[in-house]
């Protein structure tokens, strides 16, 4: 297997702290994200590996095993059971004994003899491929509503089904679009965490949206209907006879819809913020005077 330099991908030596491995993570991520670069295969190539640096670089255990394994550190456990076994002496099928400790270089090819294809076993073990970490943007308006969007995962257009009402920080998983197995084993899966970008003017809360509409003094002192804007259309409002600034109404249904539940929508909660006129005339000021001695 092709060694990969994690810390030379994410521009970083040994010593980098936790928090240097997040800020560089970012600063790439989004430099070299698929939606900036549609055209371009080395971009989605190099995007792959810099998600897969930060998910090694940002746990500490596997961080530990990449430091002293490299390659090799998904199977970091195999090689501490077989050295700690090695040290007292072992003997294999064909009579042959190994004793003592081993260096990284030849340690490898010990565990590869251990567990491959010499002596009497001759079928290689069979390790799980490594799973991929990746982020995708989306538009709060599209996460309104079932779509597709297509990925580039090595190389390959990979077309996926995004539910309606996916929330921000959410993670699913593709199974089997992870990095290959090792020696015919299965490959590893792609954990995608969905980032909510929000094009609107509403606030979510789980399934409920929230906003606020202005009214002027007038619709509000007297009453009257309004149009405001939801997510699937315009809803005509009326509004009640002195109605007082900050008044909140509820309409049920026309929220968020909920995840993977056909038909079921969360509430919009509007707000009226009574809106005062402004720049009066002195027949309009002389009107307000009698309507405060009234």
């Amino acid at each position: 297997m092709e060694f990969v330099d994690y810390y030379k991908i994410l521009g970083l030596d040994k010593n980098a702290s936790q928090d240097d491995v997040k800020k560089a993570y970012r600063k790439l991520a989004r430099k070299h994200h698929p939606d900036l670069n549609p055209n371009n295969k080395e971009a989605h190539k190099l995007f792959q590996q810099i998600n897969e640096a930060n998910e090694v670089l940002s746990d500490p255990e596997k961080r530990k095993k990449y430091d002293e394994y490299g390659k090799d550190w998904k199977h970091a456990e195999q090689f501490e059971q077989a050295k700690r076994s090695s040290q007292r002496s072992y003997t294999d099928t064909g009579g042959q004994s190994f004793s003592g400790d081993f260096d990284e270089e030849g340690f490898s090819d010990f565990f590869e003899s251990l567990f491959g294809g010499s002596g009497r076993r001759s079928s290689q073990t069979k390790f799980r491929g490594q799973d991929y970490n990746a982020e995708l943007q989306v538009n709060f308006t599209d996460a309104y509503t079932t779509h597709q969007q297509t990925l580039t995962i090595d190389g390959k257009n990979v077309r996926i089904t995004i539910p309606a009402g996916i929330e921000n920080g959410q993670k699913i998983k593709l199974k089997g679009f992870g990095a290959p197995g090792v020696n015919g084993g299965p490959n590893g899966d792609l954990y995608i965490t969905f980032s909510i970008v929000n094009n609107t003017k509403f606030k979510r809360d789980g399934n409920d949206l929230y906003t606020t509409i202005d009214i002027d003094l007038y619709t509000a002192v007297l009453g009257g209907e309004i149009t405001i804007d939801t997510l699937n259309g315009k809803v005509k409002l009326k509004v009640n006879p002195e109605t007082q600034n900050g008044t909140k109404i509820r309409l049920k249904g026309k929220g968020f819809p909920l995840y993977k539940t056909e038909g079921q929508f969360g509430d919009l909660f509007v707000t009226y913020n009574v809106k005062l006129p402004t720049k009066l005339t002195d027949k309009q000021k002389e009107l307000f005077t009698q309507l405060s001695k009234l």
